[in-house]
């Protein structure tokens, strides 16, 4: 008796990059409750992002990444519980090492951007900005680039030639 073979189809860009065609999992953590609000409703807009939680502290951040496994967590390099947002990024990307950190910051000086990148950030936005390149760091981040804001990264790339 002759077996029936089911051949699959072929391989589409979505099944190279099983996550291509699903949303963008983020979750956003600011301590400002206004400024959560303002990011969610700007990336309510984007189709190919979906917002799954939001943390106020540092400490809500592990729980929210923990309970939700985002592929991308927007972080307020501002926060702080003692240590800073920057000090732990290590430790988060060591207990969610699938999750991409983009950070944001009030604070567009492009040494800090440039340590943010080298302790382990994807992405570097400012907040004035943010409605410009928050997605765009998101997105980028998925893809496993790193993103730097391009206003920051013309004020670091002028520092490099004027020291050098």
């Amino acid at each position: 008796m002759a077996k029936h073979l089911h051949l699959a189809p072929p391989l589409g860009d979505a099944d190279l990059h099983p996550r291509a065609s699903l949303p963008i999992r983020v979750v956003l953590a600011d301590d400002h409750a206004l400024m959560r609000r303002s990011l969610r409703g700007l990336l309510d807009g984007e189709q190919d992002i979906e917002v799954v939680g939001e943390a106020d502290s540092l400490e809500a951040v592990e729980h929210e990444v923990r309970l939700h496994r985002p592929l991308v967590l927007v972080l307020d390099l501002g926060m702080h519980n003692g240590s800073t947002a920057l000090a732990s990024i290590a430790g988060l990307r060591e207990r969610a090492p699938a999750t991409r950190i983009v950070g944001m910051s009030m604070q567009d000086d492009p040494a800090f951007a440039r340590h943010a990148l080298d302790v382990g950030v994807a992405g570097f936005v400012s907040k004035e900005l943010a409605d410009a390149e928050l997605a765009q760091a998101i997105r980028a981040a998925t893809r496993g680039d790193q993103f730097l804001s391009p206003r920051v990264a013309a004020r670091l790339d002028a520092r490099r030639r004027a020291s050098g």
